[in-house]
């Protein structure tokens, strides 16, 4: 090697050694950020004009409460399970599903070891499993009920999906069981745990553009004849409206925080589509609210992915599209600008939404407080979709329903980034 090369080499080396040093003496010590309950917290690096969260470090995994999913089909393989990567509070303990050879697959994906693996049979030994402390139930509607109530038996928490179940009693039955049991249930309605609807709450609330006067939704998806359970009425309650419909009347109910007093419905079932044999195609339906507000939802089995929802107020209208989708979600706002009419967009940063609802119940069971979403919420919500199903049968006539002027009434905590 020659002695320039060398050199060369050498300055290379010591010039890099001198950066390093240079650069470890230049960092202010407080840039390296602190450890605090085993997490690792770090400054910002930009201004307040930028769009820079950050969060904090995730619970080291001892602290984490342990979930057991029961169910393993789409909504858990593609949703659910790839969720748990991005939760701070919370970690993938069980499986439970009816096919042994599908659930030996996922837990080798997910590091679930082969005694955490439970079945519809033997799921009561869930209660000798110190590693289990939600339950999180993923199976078509008519389930919901005898699970939650097996799982509050073997003294587990529930995370139940929406619907609640196929009938306000079930409901009922639901509440009480985790009730007697000293457990909390909560429903997984993931949209009030979205930034983008907690910023809708707030604007709707503080009356930002004026007096909300209309909300329209539609949230529909063209399903495949294939046979699958949400056709077939006992095993999902109903059609679209339970399935896709109660995203639209459940949005009406946390963005006002009001109950409606009156409901109407009208539902199609096209002859001759295998798809709806058992089950509504398209549901429409309006609710009436004591403020004034009135709602109007579609919800539907047969046309194009259309997930809207939006507010009519004095001064603009506001609202997303997509709306309901587990991504790429904006907040659109169509109001006045100088001379003209102007519509702004706002895009939030993207989230796993199963992830923050599931780690938004573990830390309101560590602190000890009644999940956001609890079992009153289901309940409310399916006793409005009876009283829908019941005007559709009537030809459209108005329902009444008990009238309250409370606010939040069948909510837990108050929204802490919506008020």
């Amino acid at each position: 090697m020659s002695s320039s090369r060398r050199g060369l080499i050498l300055g290379s080396t010591l010039a890099g050694g001198s950066l390093l040093a240079a650069a470890r003496g230049q960092q202010p010590p407080a840039l390296r950020g602190t450890v605090e309950g085993g997490k690792v917290q770090l400054p910002p690096l930009h201004a307040s004009s930028e769009v820079s969260e950050v969060p904090p470090g995730p619970d080291p995994e001892s602290r984490r409460l342990g979930v057991a999913v029961v169910g393993i089909g789409h909504l858990t393989l593609e949703q659910i399970l790839p969720g748990f990567a991005e939760a701070k509070h919370v970690k993938l303990a069980a499986l439970v599903s009816g096919d042994k050879q599908k659930a030996r697959a996922v837990a080798q994906q997910h590091r679930v070891p082969e005694s955490a693996l439970y079945d519809y049979d033997n799921f009561d030994r869930m209660k000798d499993n110190p590693a289990i402390d939600i339950v999180y139930i993923v199976l078509p509607n008519s389930m919901h009920a005898e699970f939650t109530v097996r799982a509050a038996q073997a003294g587990k928490h529930v995370l139940c999906e929406k619907p609640m179940a196929v009938s306000s009693e079930e409901c009922r039955r639901m509440i009480d069981s985790c009730r007697n049991a000293d457990r909390q249930l909560m429903i997984a309605y993931r949209m009030q745990y979205n930034k983008l609807h907690r910023e809708l709450i707030r604007m709707v609330r503080t009356r930002q553009y004026g007096d909300v006067r209309l909300i329209t939704a539609v949230n529909g998806q063209n399903d495949i004849p294939n046979g699958q359970w949400r056709q077939i009425a006992r095993m999902s309650g109903g059609g679209s409206l339970p399935d896709v419909g109660i995203y639209c009347l459940n949005a009406f109910r946390y963005l006002t925080g009001e109950e409606p007093y009156a409901v109407t419905g009208q539902i199609t079932k096209p002859k001759g589509d295998p798809r709806f044999r058992e089950v509504e195609d398209v549901c429409m339906f309006t609710l009436r609210f004591p403020s004034g507000v009135v709602a109007s939802g579609v919800s539907g089995y047969s046309f194009h992915e259309y997930r809207q929802l939006r507010v009519t107020a004095s001064d603009a209208w506001f609202g997303a599209d997509p709306a309901f989708s587990y991504g790429n979600l904006a907040l659109q706002i169509g109001h006045k600008s100088g001379g003209a009419n102007a519509m702004e967009e706002r895009r939030f940063s993207a989230e796993n939404q199963f992830a923050v609802e599931m780690d938004d119940f573990a830390q309101r069971l560590l602190r000890k407080e009644k999940p956001l979403t609890g079992g009153e919420e289901g309940l409310q919500d399916q006793t409005i979709i009876e009283a829908i199903y019941r005007s559709a049968a009537a030809d459209g006539a108005v329902m009444k329903l008990p009238e309250t002027k409370a606010i939040d009434s069948t909510r837990g905590t108050r929204f802490q980034s919506a008020s």
